[in-house]
């Protein structure tokens, strides 16, 4: 086992893994990650399918089958994934069966869904009913169309990953949807304590944005700046995770389950930087880390679990965000053009997707 993925397991952050194909599955390699690495969820998206079905001869024999039944390319992506899904759940069961905030797999709605309400909340239901297993999460995006989603689903019992969160003021209206959710699964006599739900706060995103606006502004006082707002960013969104749960109307809510934080987005992407950033600098107990498998190798390699380096830097973290636009950077902005690049990059993912299932399943019928 890792020891150093250890060590950040029982510094009470949960590991999981940014990727999901069937090879993962078939040759056991999910399984030894848990068994090895103290990986305990995973997460997908439209990207990762894309590459996954792409480059894996493991669909084919599924595809021609689906094929053979006149299925199209929205029903055989359904069957395709979903079935990946559900297979990872198995995979992920027992670690549910101990605590049912982990064991988790996410699978996404449609991004093209992304500003549909009424549409998103139909295929959560769908995906939810199609997976067919507790640990399963739908990924619902925390556009301003989603929120209403969010509180829909969870009123009717379905666990949410809410994905593509960028700034603090939408992550309290995520947090905002969920309570409402609960309360209206409250009224309607479910379980709370079956409900469970998880933020996903991206990260290396909003430097990878800003760094490029400090450069362009060039001072000195700008460049000094460059690496400082994703960090402060999310230890301000964990302080407003802490004020939320904290309060008067979550309490009222005796069986309900916190909605955790997730750090998304936490691949480095700027090669000037430690790459392990965005975990080492990112440990607080009950937030989950969603990696790529880059990143977890190399924090398995050389990262360095430094104790709790999220609490207590509200003062701090604001303070870098002052000086952000002191300087000039128009955050809202950086916030604005990141969710609609965010929605843009999975729907040009997803389109990528439905491309090479159409032309796999052209393939096999000639």
């Amino acid at each position: 086992m890792s020891e150093r993925l250890k060590s950040l397991a029982e510094a009470g952050v949960s590991i999981w893994l940014d990727d999901l194909s069937r090879e993962r599955l078939e040759t056991g390699n999910l399984a030894a990650l848990v068994a090895e690495s103290s990986v305990v969820g995973v997460t997908t998206n439209p990207t990762i399918f894309a590459g996954a079905l792409a480059d894996g001869e493991r669909y084919a024999a599924q595809l021609t089958a689906l094929a053979a039944d006149g299925a199209d390319a929205a029903r055989a992506i359904t069957e395709l994934t979903t079935d990946d899904v559900r297979a990872a759940c198995d995979v992920l069961r027992e670690v549910y069966d101990a605590d049912p905030f982990d064991g988790r797999v996410s699978i996404e709605v449609d991004p093209g869904l992304a500003r549909d309400t009424e549409g998103t909340i139909a295929q959560a239901r769908e995906l939810w009913a199609a997976v067919d297993r507790p640990n399963v999460m739908i990924k619902i995006p925390a556009t301003e169309e989603g929120l209403p989603a969010i509180t829909a689903a969870i009123g009717e019992g379905i666990s949410v990953n809410v994905t593509l969160i960028f700034g603090i003021d939408r992550y309290r209206a995520v947090m905002d949807a969920y309570i409402a959710g609960l309360e209206k699964a409250q009224r309607a006599g479910i379980d709370l304590s079956r409900i469970h739900s998880v933020a996903s706060f991206f990260v290396s995103r909003v430097d990878s944005e800003i760094d490029k606006r400090l450069d362009a502004l060039g001072t000195a006082e700008a460049v000094a700046l460059r690496g400082k707002a994703a960090l402060a960013n999310a230890r301000l969104a964990y302080a407003a995770f802490e004020e939320t749960f904290g309060d008067a109307r979550f309490r009222t809510l005796p069986a309900a389950n916190v909605q955790r934080p997730l750090w998304a987005s936490t691949g480095v992407k700027d090669p000037a930087y430690p790459d392990t950033l965005y975990v080492t600098q990112l440990v607080v107990d009950g937030a989950v880390n969603t990696m790529p498998e880059k990143t977890m190798q190399a924090f398995a390699d050389h990262g360095v679990v430094e104790g709790d380096t999220v609490s207590g830097r509200g003062e701090e973290s604001a303070a870098v965000l002052a000086a952000l636009a002191e300087v000039g950077v128009d955050f809202d902005d950086v916030l604005a053009l990141l969710e609609d690049e965010g929605v843009s990059k999975f729907i040009t993912s997803w389109d990528e997707l439905v491309a090479t299932v159409t032309t796999q399943l052209a393939a096999v019928r000639r």
